[in-house]
Formats: structure tokens, sequence, C-alpha cells
């Protein structure tokens, strides 16, 4: 336990001063939103990788898998179709005009500032939803790392993201994310052989599996319309949430994009693989848990060694900050660039800034109080990840890809469809029928009000459509 408290003090510590010297490096809102655009293939894709992997990635996942068993694995399949999407269909046309946010982007497409502010709205809501996840997931941890309540873990863990993110910005996030994801991968790399050995190897652990939970390797768990359902809500989820959209902004070109997207795809697809296996060997080291997200905590504290297992719980949380820290830094945007800064143009850069810390620390701060007042106690983390991805593309899948390729889209139906989209998609999470993932419905009203509506209103002045559509020179 004591090697375990020195290795993340330490941990917490680098990431905190990596915080405090990127504040220095910040000179402008350009550098504290997108790094100035300036990253390269490695920092860029290494951020979108580590942004990635989440707690529903080391948490979450195996949690599913756990309790509901292998056919949850398959939606794996969904990252790099996703990933090369963004680079291929939608970046070149995306990123012809660079801007700071997501919302940006939506007025300047869509010629209003209201349809921006809106946007920022939908982002700041979903974005505590998501957060709600990686804070419970860091509960977890800091209750087995430090034997602190998991309420006053939750409470610690979001105190230090808060602290790095709200002082570096983008800069600080890149940097950290880069650390994390050598965190994470060192901690699965160790924790998988030594899992499999734990049973007996590859054959034994096939074996076992089955015999203790023979449900496992069926279909029975999820029926096939969910599962489908799912894997569209992570598809295109991942391509239309707003802190990966950004990184587009982030990186210099379409060089350092595509190969940073490549490198994403290989870390993304490299870490859930792994964790895949590592989910099955806790079904056989840990038959009963009460709960599936339990499985990844103990196999560090009680498989590995105390160092490794340190490690790997170091690499869970790594992958909650590399997370949450884009969350926050997106919430923090929408806040004070998307929101305050329409309303108060005349506003100094400089006080925009302390708007958007202040943005980080509401979102930072309201997941935990919710969690606290028993809103979203109990969830297993992927399924509060899920409705996320299932609001994202539910809310912008359309509005961006679409809009980048449709010139007749209009504003109206830019605000038909986000409204739609996510009203539909929290309404069927509520209300509709627990066969079908929520994002099947919200896509379907927010495809068909985004169509319908553009039609039935005066086509977007040329200013809105030349940036994406005009030729590119050469």
């Amino acid at each position: 336990m004591t090697i375990q408290i020195a290795l993340f003090s330490l941990y917490f510590l680098l990431v905190f001063a990596i915080g405090w010297y990127c504040l220095r490096l910040t000179e402008n809102e350009t550098d504290y939103w997108i790094a100035g655009g300036k990253l390269g293939w490695l920092l860029g894709g290494a951020t979108m990788g580590a942004t990635h992997a989440s707690a529903g990635t080391f948490v979450g996942t195996i949690g599913v898998i756990y309790t509901a068993g292998w056919s949850f694995a398959w939606i794996v399949l969904s990252i790099p179709i996703a990933y090369w999407f963004m680079a291929a269909v939608l970046a070149p046309r995306f990123t012809r005009s660079k801007k700071l946010t997501l919302p940006a982007f939506i007025e300047e497409r869509y010629y209003s500032t209201a349809v921006r502010r809106l946007a920022a709205a939908i982002i700041l809501i979903a974005t505590v939803v998501y957060v709600q996840a990686q804070v419970i997931a860091g509960g977890i941890i800091g209750n087995i790392v430090f034997g602190i309540s998991r309420e006053a873990a939750m409470v610690g863990f979001t105190i230090i993201l808060i602290a790095y993110t709200a002082l570096g910005g983008m800069i600080a996030v890149v940097y950290t994310d880069l650390i994390q994801l050598i965190v994470m991968i060192a901690g699965v790399c160790a924790a998988l052989p030594l899992a499999i050995r734990q049973v007996g190897g590859v054959d034994a652990l096939m074996t076992s599996v089955s015999a203790v939970k023979p449900e496992t390797f069926t279909w029975e768990s999820f029926t096939p319309a969910l599962l489908f359902t799912m894997g569209i809500a992570f598809t295109l989820g991942t391509i239309a949430t707003p802190e990966k959209l950004v990184r587009l902004y982030a990186m210099r070109d379409m060089r350092a994009i595509r190969r940073g997207v490549l490198l994403a795809i290989v870390v993304a697809t490299g870490l859930n693989l792994m964790i895949f296996v590592i989910a099955l060997a806790s079904i056989v080291l840990f038959p009963a848990l009460p709960s599936g997200d339990l499985a990844m905590p103990m196999i560090a504290r009680t498989v590995l060694p105390t160092v490794l297992g340190s490690v790997l719980l170091a690499a869970v949380a790594a992958a909650i900050m590399s997370t949450v820290d884009s969350l926050m830094l997106v919430a923090g945007s929408a806040l004070s660039h998307d929101i305050y800064g329409t309303l108060r143009p005349e506003s100094s850069p400089v006080k925009r800034l302390w708007i958007g810390r202040l943005g980080i620390l509401i979102v930072g701060t309201v997941p935990v109080v919710l969690i606290l007042s028993g809103v979203g106690e109990g969830e297993l983390v992927q399924f509060i990840v899920l409705l996320f991805t299932a609001l994202m593309a539910s809310s912008f899948f359309v509005p961006v890809v679409v809009g980048v390729y449709w010139k007749r889209a209009t504003r109206e139906g830019a605000v038909a469809s986000m409204l739609g989209g996510v009203v539909t998609c929290f309404s069927w999470e509520i209300w509709g029928s627990p066969g079908i993932d929520p994002v099947l419905p919200g896509l379907i009203a927010s495809a068909s009000l985004f169509v319908l509506v553009s039609l039935l209103t005066p086509p977007p002045p040329e200013s809105a459509v030349a940036p994406y559509f005009d030729p590119v020179p050469f």
C-alpha cells in the first residue's frame, strides 16, 4: 500500500507540474484551446489515442464483458472504421477553416451565433454525463489505492484534474496525454501475461471461462439489434465527439492528421484487444464480484506484484485523466469562447480565459455533486459512456459531416437536427425499448429533420459554404 501511495503521489505531482509549466507556454487563446494548431503526428496521435482510452476502456469494457459476455467485444471493430472516416472523409473539408471549437465551426457553416450557442449548451450538458462515468471509476481506484471512501476519492481525483487542466489548457493536456498513454500501454502489457499465467495459459483460460460462466461466449446477453445499434453509437459517437474533432484543429496539417490518426487506431485497437483477454481472466479469477466494474482493480490488487499492480492502477487512472481533462477543456471553451464570448464580444482574451477556467471548474464539479446525490449511482461505467456517445452522434454527426458535403444545408436544418436528435435520444433512453440503443432513433430524427427543414427554408449564403466547398488552391 505504501508503494502504491508513493507512486500515485509522484504521478499526480508530475502532471500538476506539467500543468504549471505549460501555463508559461500559453500566450493566447489559440495556445490554450488547440495548442496553437501546430501539433505534429506523434503528439497529435498520442493525445487522440489517450483521449479515446478512458474509464470506459479500462473499467467499463471489462465490466460489461465480465457481466454480459464476449459479444460486447465486437464493438472494437468500430474504432478503426471511425478514425479512418475522420481522417479520410471528414478532416480534408472540416479543417479547411481552422477554428478553436466545434461550436465555432457550427457558427461559420450555419451563419448563426444562436446555433453556435445551442451547440455549446448541448456539449456542456452531455459532458457532465460523460464525466460522471470517469469520476465513478476514479472513486474506485482511489478507494483501492489510498484506502479512503469512494466519495472522498472522487472529490480528490476531480480536484487534481481541474488543477492541471485549468492551469495549462490544451498544451498541458497534450503533454500529460503522452505520458498517460505510455503508462496505459505499460500497465496493460504488464498485466496481460501475468493474468493469463495465473489461470494456466490461454487454452485453460477459454475452458475455465466456459465452465464458470457458460453464457460468456454466446450471443444471449444482448440482442442482435442492441449490439448493432451500440456499434453505431460507438462509431458515429467517436467521429462526432467535440474533444476528438478539436484535435483535428490542433494538428498542423493533413499529413500530421493522417499519421496521427493511424497511431490512434493502432493504440486504441491494441489496448482494447488486450483488455478483452484480461476481462476473460477476471471471470475465472473473481467469479462472484458484486459489480463488473471492480474486475480491473481486483486484477491489479490481487493478481499482480505490488509494483506492477500499481502500474496497472496508474494506467486506469491515466485513462480516466486523459479523457476528463479533454472533456473539461471542451466544456470550458464552450462556456467562454462560444457562449460568453458571443454575448460579450468586446471582452478581453484574458477575461475569456478565466471564464473558460470557470467552465472547467463547473463541469468538473457538477458530476461529483450529482453522483453524491445518487444520480447515476450503481450504473456500469460503460453504459454511461455509451449514452454520451449516443448523444454526440445524435446531435453533431449529421450537422458536421453532412454539412461539409451538402451545400443546401441551412441553419434552420441544423437547429432542428441538433435539438431533434438530442431530445429523441434522451427520450428513448428514458421511455424507449431497451432492446435498441437510443442512438438509432436519435440519428433518424436528426437526419430526417436536417434534410426536411433545410429543403423547406431558404438556401445558405455563399459565404457560409465557400470555405468548405470552393476548390482548394494549389
